[in-house]
This record gives structure tokens, C-alpha cells and sequence, in this order.
């Protein structure tokens, strides 16, 4: 889809750190700790998906909220600027 679909699905207050982009079903990092999507996508500052920071999804959790689990959440450089939004979503 991409991550502008994706960003498209919160609207203009969406924020996704600007690597990593990795989507689809169960999208996670190197540890359960990071940020984890059941269906969506993640991000990193880094160049890399080993520690994602940030993700807009269904199922969500890890760092920097696990207590979001549908919305969007973004620190450390996310492009629109640090975001914890939740959301409510079906499937």
C-alpha cells in the first residue's frame, strides 16, 4: 500500500519516522519490546527495521506506547512530529 495510504488512513496529523517502512500483517522489529502492528506499517530513524519507533496500524503495541493498539504513534523524529493517536478501526 505505502505509507502515505497508510498516513492517509489517520489524515493530515499522521506521523511515521521516515525508514524501516515495513507493512502488512504482524509487521515487527528485532523484539516484542518495539513498536509491532498486527496490519499496518513501522517506522525507524534509523536505516534499518530492527528497532521501529513508530507505526500506524490495527493490533498495535511496543514502544512508545503499548497501551495504543489501534492509531498511530511516532517519536524520535517522526515526520510530522511526535504523535500518540488512537483510534478505533474494524476490519
Amino acid at each position: 500500500l505505502g505509507r502515505n495510504t497508510w498516513k492517509n488512513l489517520i489524515g493530515s496529523r499522521a506521523s511515521l519516522q521516515p525508514n524501516c517502512n515495513k507493512e502488512g500483517f504482524n509487521a515487527i522489529g528485532a523484539s516484542t519490546r518495539h513498536s509491532k502492528a498486527r496490519i499496518g506499517i513501522l517506522g525507524n530513524e534509523q536505516n534499518e527495521c530492527r528497532s521501529p519507533d513508530s507505526r500506524i496500524g490495527f493490533g498495535t503495541g511496543g514502544h512508545p506506547d503499548d497501551s495504543s493498539t489501534c492509531g498511530n504513534d511516532a517519536i524520535s523524529g517522526g515526520d510530522n512530529g511526535d504523535k500518540n493517536i488512537k483510534a478505533m478501526g474494524y476490519i
